[in-house]
């Protein structure tokens, strides 16, 4: 940094904060250290006593914080994200469509390990709304290496850190299982549960079945649903190991590719996804989606409803934060349960 006269600081960058004191009314920072000096700052800064400033000395290896965030903002944010103006070095993404956010944790993690760059998100793989907040970022020095900015933005250039894929309008099919239902000694919980859930993403429910608990019925009802055209095959009950429970092995009859049959996610162990004809996802719905506020059909339906393929390694990661503590009013998914996987 320089020494310079008041007068001659217009366009330069202040090396610290400037307090302003005014007995009685307020004391602190009328200037922040980056500040860029405009003209009309100039007599404000003169009767706060300010003759002389200390301005950072401009050098072509080093980036202002603002420069440097406004180059990062620009990588990090890919298709249905946006961000703020940039204040201190500190600038909000936001999304700029509601669908399904997506962070690439690899490059996050990466990125807020070079000590000089941070960038905190909300949890990825989760729904947002348009106009929601999605992550902010900061410089930490006043200045920065270019060319150390660049070393790490360059993995970002052509897959953005973050990205909202938009919710897709998918057809679904429910199938309930259990010979009770069938027989009409009991009335179902689960059509009336799954398709609140549903219309939420504007999945329409285009063929519905009762398929009681012969594994033929429900093996050829998903061919019959797929044939309908429905991308989501919803099966319900029927996933536990006892004697009568079928609908495991009439979902791995059927041709679909079963991805995993049980997930770390308490409530919702029992769950099961399998893809047919490779893009449509076949879901076997554990008896507790049906009755609790949150499990992991929750955790899933938004992946599903964005046309976003899930893995077996990803339902394994909902290990870690997949138990739902049973709060007395639930307040998912403004909680930690089965979330930033």
């Amino acid at each position: 940094m320089k020494l310079i006269k008041t007068e001659e600081a217009v366009g330069c960058v202040l090396c610290h904060d400037l307090t302003r004191i005014v007995p009685g009314v307020m004391k602190g920072p009328a200037f922040r250290k980056g500040h860029i000096v405009q003209e009309e700052d100039i007599p404000l800064l003169l009767s706060m006593g300010k003759e002389h400033l200390y301005v950072w000395e401009p050098d072509p290896s080093l980036l202002h914080e603002e420069e440097a965030a406004l180059l990062m903002a620009r990588v990090c944010a890919g298709e249905g994200v946006t961000f703020g103006p940039c204040s201190e070095g500190k600038i909000e993404l936001f999304a700029t469509r509601a669908g399904l956010f997506k962070v690439r944790k690899e490059r996050l993690l990466r990125l807020n390990r070079t000590g000089e760059l941070t960038v905190a998100c909300r949890r990825g793989n989760t729904a947002v709304t348009e106009g929601a907040k999605l992550a902010g970022l900061r410089i930490i020095p006043l200045v920065i290496g270019k060319e150390k900015l660049e070393q790490a933005l360059a993995p970002l250039a052509k897959e953005h850190l973050f990205t909202v894929l938009p919710f897709v309008k998918k057809r679904a099919a429910l199938l309930i299982t259990g010979n009770e239902v069938a027989k009409g000694l009991v009335q179902d919980g689960f059509g009336p549960a799954v398709k609140a859930k549903l219309a939420a993403y504007d999945i329409e429910v285009i063929y519905e079945k009762l398929t009681g608990d012969d594994p033929r019925t429900l093996c050829a009802a998903i061919g019959e649903a797929a044939a309908a055209g429905a991308q989501l095959i919803f099966c319900t009950g029927g996933m536990s190991v006892d004697p009568d429970d079928k609908t495991p092995a009439a979902i791995a009859a059927s041709g679909a590719q079963v991805v995993s049959y049980g997930a770390p996610v308490l409530p919702g162990a029992m769950f099961m996804l399998a893809y047919l004809n490779e893009n449509i996802a076949v879901c076997g719905l554990p008896g507790c989606v049906m009755h609790a506020p949150a499990t992991i059909f929750d955790a899933v339906l938004p992946r599903l409803a964005a046309g976003d393929i899930i893995t077996a390694e990803e339902l394994s990661s909902l290990g870690e934060g997949g138990l739902c503590l049973g709060c007395d009013t639930c307040v998912y998914p403004a909680c930690g349960f089965a979330g930033g996987w």
